[in-house]
């Protein structure tokens, strides 16, 4: 955490120069709607784009939860940074001068700043040596390879700036230490070099290899990827992760990419480097790929500001890798995409090939054109379920239709969700038409139990959050004003699954406790005391409620004003903090009380939503089956009539018994907040039928 107090001249630049449209859209998928923006909020549970974002009074406000305020101000609660954080990112950003209130801090966090510029410095030094080294004599492998075997022209080579890592152990080391005058602390710190393992000296991180350098958006060269030229492996080696390159935040190739992205309103996501340079030489330029990691969100956020229609093309290769790499990134990005923020497509080019194979045989156009007939995500997650599976046979049919109806179930009650339905029985019954009839009503009940997933707020009676709120603040009392319960709160919190606050100033209020305890525990030793395998004593040597006031006052005096009654306890407070075990537990208890009913209350409405098929009705069918047969079962008939029944049942059983569990479980929370809490003894079992809903 930075401690020095930032000159209100730095402060002020920071906020003319931050755009809200431009900071707020690296984290969420904006979508402009007459002057403003609107996006899915990040700071509460959202289903619909309720935060808009004012470009003209460079304001975001959500809608629902209330969160809202200036560029700075989204970055420390996304973030969980502090104010002074914030703005010395800003500033680095924007490239603006740092001043402190007093002097020697000002010196150290020039120092700071200029650490990054120093680390871009190298390694564009170092990609310039691996461009002359294509030229020269120990390069004419590396050239054949690339102008012979991957059919590059000059003009690419150069666009690229493609190189060639000679096979040395110190090759770059020695030009950049002897010529360029680098210290070798920084040529590791920027990934270029490894420590040897007797510590005395380093080699180079890349050697016999061609050499691809990657860039962020401005063009500066952050990192680089390496090609094995003799089978060595890996095949292609990746710098690590640097303070200037993180795998997850940056795409190969966007730099030469988004302004091609911006007028084709499409942007298309291969997997290795080769593929984008194939693609941009055969002048398909919207095309870039990610980093040798799954696609992130942030990664795709990026690509939608690039694009007013959010259209997006995942051209994997067809291999199961491949697949698997579609389907994480699908992952990523499928609630947007359901609530109409994001168009995702999926293509897998003929014969499993990938870019670069498929241009050697087929010209740009055709690559477009398969590009334009792409299917949308859901409909080629539907065929990855169907592909390879023998429909009549019976087990392979059930499998199908459990993932079909775990596939369907994350659609929202709408004409889409109906259509997806009616898409699927047509094609699970074979063209039959009495058959998708029936297929399409099972499966409508079935998706029904399987949309929801316990965060409904239709599903919260009036009350619930005010309630909530005042428990939330009682916790966060007791950890300030008792000091040596901290560890045993944090593991409380822990085992509950409470540790996401409901509301935005509590949020931020933990997150400023935990900035505080790792800035002097470190994030390893309060991680364990979160998970109990540590009691955290020295968590009571922090004196909280000081140490916050004084870095409030400092960010943030306005959330001062609204913690007060958590900072000074009144006196009813304070009697309340002298059992805080008990207190504690009470306050948790009713917190997950309050998801359970939650809970309760659609699987009431779940279980109501089947249809029960009778014992009337089983025992007439077993009559029938018998009939038919013209022969006597010699299998117990009420042990057949019992089988028939919760077989047919099995969805509304299911239901039930998970609602009869979740209400035991609300019992054992209200034991938990009464005086039984601490003997240890579980709830007696309970006739279902004693409880009410």
């Amino acid at each position: 955490m930075v401690s020095a107090r930032l000159h209100p001249r730095t402060i002020e630049a920071v906020k003319e120069r931050a755009d809200i449209v431009d900071v707020v859209g690296e984290h969420v998928v904006l979508k402009k709607k007459g002057r403003e923006f609107v996006g899915i909020c990040p700071f509460h549970d959202d289903s619909k784009p309720s935060m808009t974002v004012s470009p003209a009074k460079q304001f975001y406000y959500c809608f629902s939860c209330g969160a809202g305020g200036n560029s700075i101000k989204f970055l420390m609660e996304f973030q969980r940074q502090s104010f002074s954080e914030v703005v010395l990112d800003l500033a680095r950003r924007y490239q603006l001068p740092v001043e402190t209130v007093d002097g020697p801090q000002q010196e150290r966090l020039k120092q700071q700043l200029s650490r990054r510029d120093t680390l871009h410095r190298v390694l564009a030094l170092a990609a310039g040596w691996f461009r002359s080294q294509l030229k020269v004599a120990s390069g004419a492998e590396a050239l054949r390879y690339l102008q012979d075997k991957r059919g590059l022209s000059d003009a690419t080579l150069e666009q690229f700036e493609l190189g060639y890592a000679p096979d040395q152990w110190d090759g770059l080391l020695k030009h950049l230490q002897q010529v360029e005058g680098l210290d070798p602390q920084h040529l590791e710190a920027a990934g270029l070099v490894v420590p040897r393992k007797g510590g005395n000296g380093f080699y180079d991180r890349f050697r016999h290899r061609v050499m691809v350098p990657i860039k962020d958006r401005q063009g500066r060269v952050i990192g680089f990827g390496g090609r094995s030229l003799d089978g060595t492996e890996p095949k292609y080696l990746n710098s690590p992760e640097t303070e200037v390159f993180e795998k997850g935040k940056h795409l190969f190739g966007l730099d030469r990419a988004a302004s091609a992205i911006r007028k084709d309103d499409r942007a298309v996501v291969v997997e290795g480097y080769f593929d984008v340079i194939a693609l941009h030489a055969a002048g398909v330029t919207n095309a870039v790929a990610s980093l040798g990691t799954a696609l992130s969100s942030q990664q795709i956020t990026q690509l939608c500001r690039c694009c007013d229609g959010k259209r997006i093309v995942l051209n994997f290769d067809a291999d199961g890798a491949g697949v698997r790499a579609a389907n994480r990134a699908i992952g990523e990005v499928e609630q947007l995409a359901l609530q109409g923020q994001l168009e995702l497509r999926v293509l897998h080019l003929p014969s499993g090939k990938d870019p670069d194979e498929f241009l050697k045989d087929h010209g740009a156009g055709d690559y477009r054109a398969l590009l334009d007939q792409a299917p949308l995500w859901l409909d080629w997650q539907i065929e990855q379920v169907l592909e390879g599976r023998d429909l009549s046979k019976a087990d392979q049919f059930q499998r199908s239709v459990s993932a079909l109806v775990e596939l369907l179930g994350k659609l929202p009650q709408s004409a889409i969700r109906t259509h997806y339905i009616q898409q699927v029985s047509e094609r699970l019954s074979g063209g039959q038409g009495r058959l998708a009839l029936q297929l399409e009503e099972d499966l409508r009940q079935q998706v029904q139990g399987q949309r929801w997933h316990g965060r409904s707020a239709r599903h919260e009676k009036s009350g619930e959050a005010s309630q909530r709120e005042r428990c939330e603040a009682e916790i966060l009392r007791l950890y300030l004003h008792c000091p040596s319960y901290r560890g045993a709160i944090r593991q409380e919190l822990r085992k509950r699954e409470l540790e996401d606050f409901a509301l935005q100033h509590h949020r931020l209020l933990w997150s400023c406790l935990t900035e505080l305890e790792e800035g002097n525990l470190g994030s390893v030793r309060l991680e364990a005391i979160s998970r109990g395998d540590d009691r955290g004593d020295e968590l009571a040597d922090l004196d909280l409620p000081r140490l916050l006031t004084d870095q409030l006052l400092l960010e943030n005096s306005t959330l001062v004003t609204r913690l007060t009654p958590l900072l000074e306890p009144g006196e009813l407070q304070k009697v309340a903090l002298s059992r805080p075990m008990e207190q504690l537990r009470g306050t948790a208890a009713m917190l997950e009380r309050q998801k359970s009913n939650k809970r309760c209350r659609h699987l009431l409405e779940a279980w109501a939503g089947q249809r029960l098929q009778t014992l009337e009705r089983c025992i007439a069918v077993l009559i029938d089956e018998e009939r038919e047969q013209q022969q006597p079962q010699t299998e117990d008939m009420e042990q057949r009539i019992q089988a028939m029944f919760d077989d047919l049942n099995a969805e509304a059983l299911r239901f039930q018994e998970l609602y009869y569990s979740e209400r035991r479980h609300i019992l054992h929370l209200d034991q938990q907040r009464c005086a039984g809490y601490g003997d240890g003894v579980a709830p007696a079992a309970t006739d279902p039928s004693a409880m009410s809903a």
